[in-house]
């Protein structure tokens, strides 16, 4: 870094850097703090600016660190968790159950089986606030990306509190039409985009379609539920988000694939009453 003068550092400069680092790109550092895409540039370039320092260089829609770029995001993110920390400590010193909650969890899960628990819990504490963000990602809780994570595989490393929730069991499914009108032989299949080839139910799937085509790539759920109605082929889903009255038919399976659920919050903040509260009513979901 070179020995120029600087002004002052403006810390939310700091932290708008932190998001671009850690993101990689403008449209991902804005989501993760909740601004324009603009005042990303503006702030990092303020930054810039105050340190007498280029940090990032543009390659398309993503953003490289400079070797300056990563020695800063380096103690920035030091400095991201120290103030994590501060906070947390302020929320542990309240009894009251009030302020936001950010729930993490895979949109499957977010639609079918988190809405009345959030609901539930919102209308017994009216001062609380609660975010549900569904990704596929394991948010960072150390980051505060979350506050609570929902995902069906249990995090190996990290200072966090983790609950089992349950079990949920994936079967395959296709329309009556289809099952009546095509032979098995001739079968095609429905299954996520290449982003999910190693996800279990994927693995599955492909197990299961044996060499014939998956003819249909989605890495939305719900349109591969709409597409099997449609008679667009045989596609695997969780039971929860197959109703009776869907038009989907269960096909026979002797081992369907079965996926643990796991709640997962940074163990720092386990006892914060509004977390706690939030946490005790997505169990009370799942034992019942």
């Amino acid at each position: 870094m070179s020995g120029k003068k600087f002004t002052k550092i403006d810390w939310d400069d700091l932290r708008h850097f932190l998001a671009l680092a850690q993101s990689g790109t403008l449209l991902g550092a804005a989501k993760q703090i909740g601004v324009e895409h603009a005042t990303i540039r503006r702030r990092v370039a303020s930054l810039e600016a105050s340190l007498g320092c280029k940090l990032v260089d543009r390659r398309g829609r993503r953003v490289i660190l400079t070797d300056d770029g990563e020695r800063v995001a380096k103690h920035a993110a030091v400095v991201g968790l120290q103030t994590a920390a501060i906070e947390q400590l302020g929320r542990s010193s309240s009894t009251e159950v009030s302020g936001h909650v950010r729930i993490s969890a895979p949109p499957a899960l977010s639609s079918v089986l988190l809405a009345k628990p959030v609901v539930s819990i919102r209308q017994a504490h009216p001062a609380l606030q609660i975010t549900l963000v569904g990704e596929k990602r394991l948010a960072s809780l150390n980051r505060r990306e979350a506050d609570i994570a929902v995902r069906l595989s249990r995090p190996e490393q990290g200072d966090y509190s983790i609950t089992k929730l349950g079990e949920i069991s994936f079967h395959f499914y296709a329309s009556k039409i289809y099952l009546d009108t095509v032979q098995p032989s001739e079968w095609t299949f429905i299954g996520y985009d290449e982003s999910m080839n190693a996800s279990p139910q994927q693995l599955r799937l492909i197990e299961r379609a044996g060499g014939r085509p998956i003819a249909v790539r989605s890495s939305i759920l719900e349109f591969q539920a709409a597409a099997a109605k449609l008679g667009g082929g045989v596609v695997m889903l969780p039971d929860f988000a197959v109703a009776e009255t869907d038009g989907l038919l269960r096909i026979d399976d002797e081992d369907p694939l079965r996926r643990e659920v796991w709640l997962v919050v940074h163990a720092e903040i386990k006892d914060v009453p509004s977390v706690r509260a939030v946490m005790t009513a997505l169990k009370a979901a799942f034992e019942g």
